[in-house]
């Protein structure tokens, strides 16, 4: 009965892990808002305000959550211990494979709420826009932005993550050019943002006949989906707007009529385009909410007071500044160049099995703990 024991001890150390969880979050605060948060909700007049009756909804739906999870932890935790103790006063080991399933899932869940926690940003709990553009080296980089594209959407599925595909230029002969995806839930600009940067493929390339090892970039740049509620001063004048056909793989009205949208901000250089939506007001829509989505993003990231700070000269992609490597020949390895994390699965990864580099960067982020260049 010694793996109980075990089970036990672990299991009695966990609880200060806990308690100082709910500190983290805050829980009493939290609760304290909910309760004010209803109150607002049940108050006469609170639909005349549709934007902010919903913005308190939502608000409410995420302090619950994030409250109820805290508390089916300590339950389960509170079940566990009592399980333990129940097999040790019966000498039944016959309960050990629940013990370890259940002590490995609680386990689990701590380590997902505790990352939560260092999710602190203004925009951390909004949707992602990611956009990916392949590097110098025609097919090669054109491929390698796709599989990309393709690691980026399975690790969305793999979290329960909706995707939406805005934008997409196929390569010349495979791959694509570039593309600009939508993902959908809670926090996802807070885990995905660590991946934004230059990312560098070293493999044999299936497309070189002489099967020589090709090196090729692809770029991500990630930003947070900004709401209509945020107020960002863009000008008319400032904006040229192209209509143009779609073009790719698309729904019944692609290549049909010159409903996709490009808009460029001329002061800053900076690019959006949409072309999936169905029509062209929705498509100019959408591209209206990434371009002030990316104009946050660079404001915040550059520490600038305001839009009218940045430069153009600031967009530009410099392509030997890689945050991570990705070796498929001669050996097999992912490497971070940031953090120091790496995975030899390299099939895995790209498969979307990424959750240990944004686990990496989220607690060196926190710690100041960075790898040395």
């Amino acid at each position: 009965m010694i793996e109980f024991e075990e089970y036990k001890q672990k299991l009695n150390s966990m609880r200060p892990t806990l308690d100082d969880l709910g500190a983290a979050l805050d829980l009493d605060g939290a609760r304290e808002e909910l309760k004010q948060l209803e109150e607002e909700s049940a108050a006469d007049g609170f639909w005349n305000d549709l934007a902010r009756s919903q913005k308190v909804l939502q608000r409410m739906k995420h302090l619950k959550a994030k409250c109820a999870s805290h508390t089916a932890m300590m339950q389960q935790w509170e079940d566990l211990l009592t399980l333990c103790e129940m097999a040790l006063e019966e000498q039944d080991e016959s309960l050990l494979p629940e013990l370890t399933a259940g002590y490995e899932e609680l386990s689990d869940g701590l380590d997902r709420a505790r990352l939560e926690t260092l999710l602190s940003g203004e925009y951390d709990q909004n949707n992602a826009i990611l956009s990916f553009h392949a590097g110098a080296g025609g097919t090669e980089a054109q491929d390698w932005a796709q599989m990309l594209f393709r690691m980026y959407t399975r690790w969305a599925e793999r979290h329960g993550f909706q995707y939406k595909v805005l934008d997409y230029l196929d390569g010349d002969e495979a791959g694509m050019k570039s593309a600009t995806v939508l993902i959908e839930g809670e926090n996802a600009y807070g885990y995905l943002r660590s991946e934004s940067g230059v990312h560098r493929l070293v493999r044999v390339s299936p497309f070189d006949s002489s099967g020589r090892r090709h090196t090729s970039f692809a770029a991500l740049e990630v930003m947070p989906e900004i709401g209509d509620d945020v107020d960002v001063d863009i000008r008319p004048e400032d904006l040229k707007v192209d209509t143009y056909r779609s073009g790719g793989a698309g729904g019944q009205h692609v290549n049909k009529t010159e409903s996709a949208i490009r808009i460029t901000h001329l002061p800053t250089g900076v690019i959006v385009a949409c072309q999936n939506e169905r029509s062209q007001h929705q498509n100019r829509e959408m591209a209206m909410r990434m371009l002030r989505s990316k104009l946050i993003e660079i404001k915040e990231r550059e520490h600038l007071d305001k839009i009218e700070d940045i430069k153009g000269v600031q967009m530009k992609i410099e392509w030997g500044s890689q945050i991570r490597s990705y070796v498929f020949m001669p050996y097999t390895l992912a490497k971070d160049h940031r953090t120091g994390f790496e995975l030899g699965n390299i099939a895995a990864v790209m498969d979307g099995e990424i959750d240990g580099f944004i686990n990496a960067y989220l607690t060196a982020a926190a710690t100041g703990n960075w790898a040395e260049k």
